[in-house]
C-alpha cells in the first residue's frame, strides 16, 4: 500500500496564505489525525490532497509517485478516496445504490453495455451489488439497502457517505469530520471500523473536531491552526501541549 506525504505544501488566495509550509505524513496501516481550530485549513488541505485546489508551494506524494499535479480523477484513480464535511449523496438513490456508485473505479462494462443490458454487464452489476451489500452489512444496514438514501438520519447519511469511500478500495482514506453530528456512542461505533481498515492496509487521514474521538483513534497527530503546523506527536504529548491547548481547546 502506499503512504501519503505532504513536503511543505503551500496554497495562497490573493493575499491570504491559506495553507502555509505544511508537512505531514499518513504511513499505510495507520490512523493520522489532523485537528486545529475552525478556520484551521483542514478542509484546504483535503482540498489540495484530493486535487480540487492546486498547491503553489510544496509537492503531494502517494508512495513514490509525486502526484502535486495530478487533477480530482487521476488522484481518485490512483486510490484517494475522501468523505466531505457537507453530505454528497444521490438523495432519490436507494442507500444500495448510492454505495454502488462507489465502485465506479473497479467496473469494467462501457456506457453501452450497460444501456443495452448486455450479460456481461448485468453480471458485473449483481457482483457490485453482492461487494455492496457486504458494506452494508459491515455498517449495520443492510436492512435499509432499499431505502431512499435522502430520507435517512443525518447519522446513517453519515455512514453511506463512508461506505462509498470505501467502496473504491483507497490506498488512502481522507475522512473530513466523520463524525460531526454524532453523539458518541454513533462516534465510538465507528471507531472499530476505521481500525479494520487502517489495518488492511489503507492511510487514513482523520480531520475531526471531537477531541476524544482523535485521540481515542490516532496514533500520531498533528495540530494546524491558522494555516500552520503548531503541534505534532502522540495523543497523550498532543493532550499536554500548551499550543494545542490555547489554539484548539482555548485558554
Amino acid at each position: 500500500m502506499k503512504a501519503l506525504v505532504l513536503d511543505n505544501i503551500a496554497r495562497s488566495f490573493g493575499g491570504l496564505r491559506a495553507v502555509n509550509g505544511v508537512s505531514l505524513t499518513a504511513p499505510s496501516g495507520r490512523i493520522t489525525g489532523l485537528i486545529g481550530p475552525n478556520g484551521a485549513g483542514k478542509t484546504t488541505v483535503v482540498n489540495l490532497i484530493t486535487g480540487l485546489l492546486k498547491v503553489t508551494q510544496g509537492r503531494i506524494l502517494l508512495g513514490n509517485q509525486d502526484v502535486t499535479e495530478a487533477d480530482a480523477t487521476m488522484l481518485a484513480r490512483a486510490g484517494v478516496s475522501r468523505t466531505f464535511q457537507n453530505i454528497r449523496l444521490i438523495s432519490g438513490a436507494s442507500v444500495l445504490d448510492n454505495v454502488v456508485a462507489g465502485f465506479h473505479r473497479h467496473e469494467t462494462s462501457g456506457t453501452l453495455a450497460n444501456l443495452l443490458g448486455l450479460p456481461s454487464a448485468i453480471r458485473e452489476r449483481r457482483a457490485l451489488e453482492a461487494r455492496a451489500e457486504a458494506l452494508l452489512e459491515r455498517f449495520g444496514m443492510a436492512t435499509l439497502a432499499k431505502h431512499p438514501a435522502g430520507g435517512l438520519s443525518y447519522g446513517h447519511q453519515r455512514r453511506i457517505e463512508m461506505m462509498r469511500a470505501l467502496a473504491m478500495e483507497p490506498a488512502v482514506l481522507l475522512l473530513d469530520e466523520p463524525v460531526a453530528g454524532m453523539n458518541d456512542n454513533e462516534a465510538f461505533s465507528l471507531a472499530d471500523i476505521f481500525r479494520t481498515v487502517a489495518q488492511q492496509g489503507v492511510a487514513v487521514l482523520l480531520i475531526e473536531h471531537n477531541m476524544r474521538f482523535v485521540m481515542s483513534l490516532c496514533e500520531h497527530i498533528y495540530v494546524l491552526a491558522s494555516g500552520q503546523l503548531i503541534a505534532e506527536g502522540e495523543p497523550d504529548a498532543i493532550g499536554r501541549n500548551p499550543k494545542v491547548i490555547e489554539a484548539y481547546l482555548g485558554a
